[in-house]
């Protein structure tokens, strides 16, 4: 799970991509923001489905998406479209993150309208339906919402792969009751946020309850995790790392023992042994799939130690 818009190019996009398409890792995903953050702000961002369009075709086997598009940035029915073509683009390999967006301050710099959080979720809940009924309903589905309305649609080409309804949709979050009940009704997979092995039994909790009140089998919902990685194969490379990881973020005056025990408790990190604890925890949680948080994109070896953490 990667961040670009702390700065990267294209073509460190790629890299990073490359590597850990190389290095056997299953899928690559990437934040949708045009605000630079962490560390310094005014860096250059990228648009997010600009560059997964370039990412299908520049790769082969690797999955790729977004955690998570923000519904302020796209329009359903134009989502569902621009979904579509860079999932043909890339033969079937794309994955969708879904949210209502947060930063105020990307969408106060360009112009594009935030509206307060209820408001969010409203539109959220219209675009999922829409996302969702484009791709699965026949000629001629409509729906009627308070923001967006669809009439007589016609959708071709409908977005395929193999065994699966749709290029597989997420919801991201802590799975509170309303986002549970998205889940439940249209999401293929639910990604907690921040992630804690205490926090996933509770939150799953949470989503098996909502697919259950819907009559919806929650093995259907593939369950999984996002959190920070920072791993070496030695304590001395992870101290390099980890003040790497300081400067990359903009916390080069922190005392850097006092940061990597904080983040020991919630992040995978560490030597491989420990890291692979870590995971260990996540999966006795009931985690199913673990997005790594990569703060340090640059740093392709550490991308191409990570398919040894399950090993």
């Amino acid at each position: 799970m990667t961040e670009p818009q702390q700065g990267l190019t294209y073509e460190e996009i790629l890299a990073a991509a490359r590597a850990a398409e190389e290095a056997g890792l299953e899928a690559l995903f990437r934040s949708d923001h045009y605000a630079s953050f962490p560390g310094p702000a005014g860096q250059p961002t990228t648009d997010a489905w600009s560059t997964l369009a370039g990412l299908a075709r520049d790769t082969t086997r690797i999955r790729l998406g977004s955690l998570v598009s923000p519904v302020t940035f796209r329009i359903p029915g134009v989502f569902a479209k621009q979904i579509a073509t860079v999932n043909e683009m890339s033969g079937g390999r794309i994955e969708v993150g879904m949210g209502a967006g947060w930063n105020h301050e990307e969408h106060r710099q360009l112009g594009i309208p935030f509206p307060p959080l209820g408001v969010r979720y409203d539109m959220l809940e219209e675009a999922l339906a829409i996302v969702h009924g484009l791709w699965t309903k026949g000629d001629g589905w409509r729906f009627a919402g308070a923001r967006w309305r669809v009439e007589g649609s016609r959708f071709m080409p409908r977005p395929e792969q193999p065994g699966r309804r749709h290029p597989p949709l997420i919801l991201g979050g802590e799975g509170g009751p309303r986002l549970a009940r998205l889940v439940a009704t249209y999401a293929d997979e639910f990604n907690l946020v921040s992630a804690s092995p205490s926090k996933a039994r509770e939150a799953y909790r949470r989503i098996d309850a909502a697919c259950e009140a819907l009559g919806r089998d929650p093995g259907e919902v593939t369950r999984s995790a996002m959190t920070g990685v920072l791993v070496a194969e030695t304590e001395g490379e992870l101290r390099d790392r980890m003040r790497r990881q300081l400067e990359m973020t903009g916390h080069g005056d922190v005392d850097a023992s006092a940061w990597l025990e904080e983040r020991r408790t919630r992040w995978v990190m560490g030597t491989l042994d420990q890291a692979a604890e870590r995971l260990d925890r996540f999966a006795e949680a009931g985690v199913q799939r673990v997005m790594l948080q990569d703060f340090l994109p640059r740093d392709l070896d550490m991308v191409r130690l990570l398919p040894r953490l399950v090993a």
